[in-house]
């Protein structure tokens, strides 16, 4: 990996316009899979985010009832909302009618991050969202008369949304001061293709007159050039290019991340690699002239665990891999500890933002699958801390139930729990960062092992609770599916501990524990352990020790 050495001029650039490094989304459409079901992912990421299942049960209303809004970033209280009559049951960011939801936030142009008494947030619009609308088309419709109606008080955010049939991205930036509401551009992901979005806005030109492909705010175009930021043709206005200009920043921390997913699936990404670098070309007008499409074609078809591994990777095998620097260590850690930019003689650096990255709180594969009824169909892989080193579990948008050790309340950000899948698969993770490409290893195995054995069993969870559905017996549906979520959930957890425990035996001290036939090797007496592996740290990190002090560290000769 290079370090590159920001110019006044970049730096400045960065500046200008807010970026917050959180949170990675792929869509996935239903010509682009192997089964025909939609798919998007999250990653929600955040230094302060705790891991843990949304759940809220369907329910009705008397007219008149006020629904109380909270920040979803902070838990400020924002304001009370009329309620619908009915809501619909939301499972983590999955609803009972298999619509799903996710977002990056880009940030945008900065006087329009805030607007005074704005009272949804992007987590509130979201969540009540979920509540309220049962397609794609229909949430953004629900999206856009919330922001409306009461306001918008978050910055730039992308969002990607995915029914049975159809995966959209929505991009929306408030109008500041003075205004109330956003301003937005929703597409359609051509059906065969996918999308991807990581703290950049994404859509740039779009069609005025294609509301089956394209729907956008009326104002979107007229409002920029109110602000003097836009006087050409409305043929030629860019969204991003108006309100998320990209920067170095950018490309280089956010669009690379989709870049790199882009380019597990499709042999072509190799012409982008100096945008994700951060080389930005422009035009007069300057717009980005080299940026990342804003959808490309997999070279085949994706399964669920295609998917899944778009979620885990720290640009390996390119040229920003973050396991070939010294700031890997002798371990080849593919983290670094924030800030991300620092400076040594008043030069100005970058460490890289990866997909896979130690601040998730959670993440997920939200799987639509149209063939099935809608509780059955749903299926949201969930995984807790850091996707490389945790584990998707099969969780049904149907369940009446949400297991306990991924419920609400079950600790938190400050408070250790037991029985919390957080902190457990968190605790393995940050034993990964200490001696990362032997454990990461152990993971893996019991990783790529409870991830198969979720897809081949779901086909009979599917059979069995489409049995009792199609003899009119929901009730027994639903405990079916309920059943299956929590125990698996609850065994992975299980298992995750007890691989919590393994590598604290196996790897303790520096040392590497012998093995054989699955146990630890113990000496001809049985009571003792067999003298364990002492393996060297690689040439490459010895020649780097010696290199400015060979004195210091040479033997004296005997």
């Amino acid at each position: 990996m290079k370090k590159v050495a920001l110019s006044f001029a970049l730096i400045f650039s960065i500046t200008q316009f807010n970026h917050v490094n959180g949170c990675t989304n792929f869509l996935i459409t239903k010509g682009a899979t192997v089964g025909g079901t939609p798919m998007i992912t999250y990653a929600a990421d955040s230094h302060t985010l705790y891991g843990e299942l949304y759940y809220w049960p369907s329910a009705n209303y008397k007219a008149g009832t006020m629904v109380d809004v909270y920040e979803w970033d902070t838990g400020k209280f924002m304001g009370k909302i009329p309620q619908v009559p009915h809501t619909y049951q939301v499972v983590g960011n999955m609803n009972e009618h298999q619509l799903a939801i996710g977002e990056t936030t880009y940030g945008g142009r900065k006087e329009l991050a805030t607007q005074a008494g704005a009272i949804v947030d992007y987590g509130s619009l979201i969540y009540m969202t979920l509540q309220r609308a049962k397609s794609a088309r229909e949430a953004i419709t629900v999206m856009a008369e919330m922001v409306r109606s009461f306001g918008y008080s978050s910055s730039g955010e992308s969002f990607s949304i995915a029914d049975k049939e159809e995966v959209w991205i929505l991009e929306m930036i408030g109008k500041g001061e003075g205004q109330k509401g956003a301003v937005w551009v929703a597409m359609k992901i051509p059906d065969g293709y996918i999308s991807g979005h990581a703290n950049q806005a994404r859509i740039t030109q779009f069609p005025l007159d294609k509301p089956n492909e394209c729907l956008y705010a009326p104002d979107v175009i007229s409002f920029a050039r109110e602000k003097g930021w836009f006087n050409g043709k409305e043929s030629e206005f860019s969204f991003s290019d108006t309100y998320a200009p990209v920067t170095f920043g950018g490309a280089r921390f956010c669009d690379a991340r989709v870049w790199a997913g882009f380019n597990k699936v499709n042999k072509q990404m190799g012409q982008y690699e100096n945008y994700a670098l951060g080389q930005i070309t422009y035009d007069k007008n300057k717009y980005a002239t080299n940026r990342l499409p804003l959808w490309i074609k997999p070279d085949s078809r994706l399964n669920v665990e295609d998917v899944m591994g778009l979620m885990r990777d720290h640009y390996e095998g390119t040229a920003l891999d973050m396991t070939k620097d010294p700031g890997a260590g002798p371990y080849e850690v593919p983290y670094r500890w924030r800030p991300m930019t620092w400076k040594v003689d008043s030069v100005s650096y970058v460490h890289e933002r990866a997909i896979s990255t130690q601040q998730t709180g959670f993440s997920f594969v939200a799987q639509c699958r149209p063939a099935l009824p809608d509780p059955i169909g749903g299926i949201l892989w969930f995984g807790l801390d850091d996707a490389y080193s945790s584990c998707y579990m099969p969780v049904y948008c149907g369940i009446s139930e949400v297991p306990n050790s991924v419920k609400v309340g079950n600790g938190d950000f400050l408070t250790w729990s037991e029985t919390s899948a957080f902190w457990i698969f968190n605790t393995v993770a940050n034993m990964c960062y200490l001696r990362y490409n032997d454990m990461i290893k152990d993971v893996q195995k019991l990783q790529s092992r409870k991830e198969k054995g979720f897809i081949s069993s779901i086909g009979a969870v599917d059979q069995k609770a489409l049995n009792f559905w199609n003899k009119g017996d929901k009730a027994n549906a639903i405990k079916c599916l309920t059943a299956y979520t929590v125990n698996e959930v609850e065994t992975t957890v299980k298992d995750w501990k007890e691989l919590s425990h393994y590598l604290l035996i196996k790897y303790k001290d520096g040392n590497v524990m012998k093995e054989k036939d699955g146990k630890f090797e113990r000496n001809e007496f049985g009571k003792l352990p067999e003298q364990p592996l002492h393996p060297a740290y690689p040439d490459s990190w010895y020649r780097m020790i010696i290199e400015k002090n060979k004195e210091h560290f040479k033997a004296a000769e005997e």
